[in-house]
């Protein structure tokens, strides 16, 4: 059983973008913590209380638990302080796989998240430093894609998500207030799942999400690949 966490600047960021992966990493029985490290508002049909419970009933649908160490949402700063709190997450679930957004976007707060997050999985491991938790270094570290920008993701692998895609979708419109209401944004989710169809197709099954990794991927044979 692996350790993994997930980090979004916002919640539904993690959903949108590795929905069907975090569903089926819970199936497999490996013990997956959403990290959002802001509030996601305000937004023009949100307040912090309906997101914060959005949030909690799509976690509840992927079967994970979640945390947030509530920075302020399009004010995200890559900061010691904002890689302290993270690394304090990172040990105290003892994480040894991390995902967070590709490194490339238009959304600033998806940019320092992720730059913050890969100083944290090093300020994690140090032995003389006043955070939470026993020192580890994650041992892997992917990105998930959730741009804003109109990117064709080029990823390092793909997941296999067949038979998650409506727990995918289930999770994603749990944000009413993002998805459901706002008539513009519905077609986000038509797109997404176009997206993993379109992935799917790459390896011959029903979805797929893509990631990518800036580290060289360790097989110890062939009979992982599909």
């Amino acid at each position: 059983m692996a350790q993994i966490l997930v980090v979004g600047p916002h919640p539904d960021d993690q959903e949108l973008g590795m929905g069907g992966t975090i569903a089926k990493f819970v199936e497999q029985g490996h013990d997956v913590l959403l990290l959002d490290m802001t509030s996601g508002e305000p937004t023009p049909h949100g307040t912090p209380e309906l997101r914060a419970k959005e949030a909690s009933v799509a976690a509840e649908i992927l079967g994970v638990q979640r945390t947030t160490v509530n920075l302020p949402n399009r004010y995200v700063e890559h900061s010691i302080p904002a890689r302290h709190a993270v690394a304090s997450v990172i040990r105290e679930h003892q994480a040894d796989i991390i995902f967070a957004p590709y490194f490339e976007d238009a959304h600033p707060d998806h940019v320092a998240t992720t730059r913050i997050v890969e100083d944290a999985r090093f300020d994690a491991k140090l032995t003389k430093i006043d955070l939470a938790g026993e020192p580890i270094y994650p041992k892997w570290f992917f990105y998930y894609y959730c741009t804003h920008l109109r990117i064709i993701p080029n990823p390092s692998f793909l997941l296999d998500t067949t038979g998650f895609a409506k727990k995918k979708r289930e999770a994603i419109v749990a944000y009413e207030t993002q998805f459901v209401i706002p008539e513009h944004n519905r077609s986000i989710v038509k797109w997404v799942e176009a997206q993993d169809s379109y992935f799917g197709g790459r390896m011959r099954t029903e979805t797929a999400e893509p990631f990518y990794s800036r580290e060289p991927l360790g097989l110890d044979g062939i009979h992982g690949l599909v």
